[in-house]
């Protein structure tokens, strides 16, 4: 009878630690994803904060950027000679262009993917397409482009854009076009400073927003992906028929020289800026993509 009283006592003492080690692991694994939660919640928020901060960044730097051209236009028209005044046009051109891209950034969900941005081996930018005509359409406008190359990004190519089409087309419009070159064959027509889109390389409207980059067609289908942005909004473009040259006059002015769009492009001419805001919001743009895919 004794020895039942003790093996009693023993198989009550086991169930209560047993109870007080489930008791534990339960409020341990409380703790644990209660931890987790807020890890998530805290590193959500610092996300936000950031992304936050880097769109209000790109709004003021669009802001100055405009400024800064505005500026160059009215040196341009002081310049005593052609030479000055294609050099200052050409530096307006680079902001002007440089405003588009942070603007674009700026607004995350209705501009450029960032994914999308990271793959484009060159980017190029017409700050002001003049689209327009009475059955007869055309387009003019002056662009700039800038191509990855081992050590960053190169040194500016300025370029005209010349299209017309047949359809039924009335009025005026001034928009702003973004063009991104995503593959070897796209890079190529374009170092050879002078091809017509739909031609000799492919294009397409390219996705627009977050969402949007989610769409991996994109990556098959064009050689170049275009936008463009008409009061403050992007959205795809067609260009087909149009075509893309060297700015000789531009090129002259801003290097001083006659300098060809290949050796520009590929990195075999040297910036003879040092203020080149064009190639700097291309390279923080680039670094900030690279930040957030880590």
């Amino acid at each position: 009878m004794k020895r039942l009283g003790i093996l009693f006592g023993v198989l009550v003492l086991g169930a209560g630690m047993v109870v007080a080690q489930d008791s534990t692991s339960t409020s341990s694994s409380n703790d644990t994803s209660a931890q987790s939660t807020t890890t998530t919640t805290t590193d959500t928020s610092a996300a936000q904060t950031t992304d936050k901060a880097q769109d209000n960044a790109h709004k003021k730097a669009a802001v100055r950027d405009e400024n800064a051209a505005d500026a160059a236009k009215a040196r341009a028209k002081d310049a005593g000679t052609k030479e000055g005044e294609e050099h200052e046009k050409a530096v307006a051109r680079l902001d002007d262009a440089s405003k588009d891209l942070n603007q674009l950034l700026a607004a995350p969900d209705d501009g450029i993917p960032e994914t999308v941005f990271a793959k484009a081996k060159c980017v190029a930018v017409v700050p002001s397409l003049i689209k327009g005509g009475f059955i007869f359409g055309a387009e003019h406008g002056r662009g700039v482009a800038s191509c990855r190359t081992a050590h960053g990004w190169s040194a500016p190519a300025f370029f005209t854009m010349t299209g017309g089409s047949w359809g039924a087309q009335i009025g005026a419009q001034a928009v702003d076009l973004v063009m991104l070159i995503m593959n070897d064959n796209g890079m190529n027509q374009l170092l050879s400073s002078k091809f017509k889109i739909g031609g000799s390389a492919s294009a397409a409207a390219g996705p627009v927003g977050r969402q949007a980059a989610a769409d991996t067609s994109w990556k098959m289908n064009a050689e170049i992906l275009t936008y463009s942005r008409s009061r403050g909004l992007f959205a795809g473009a067609t260009l087909n028929g149009t075509a893309v040259t060297q700015d000789d006059d531009a090129m002259m002015g801003y290097y001083g020289r006659s300098v060809g769009f290949r050796p520009a492009l590929t990195g075999k001419v040297k910036d003879v800026s040092t203020n080149n805001v064009f190639t700097a919001t291309l390279a923080k743009s680039h670094a900030e993509v690279n930040a957030e895919a880590h």
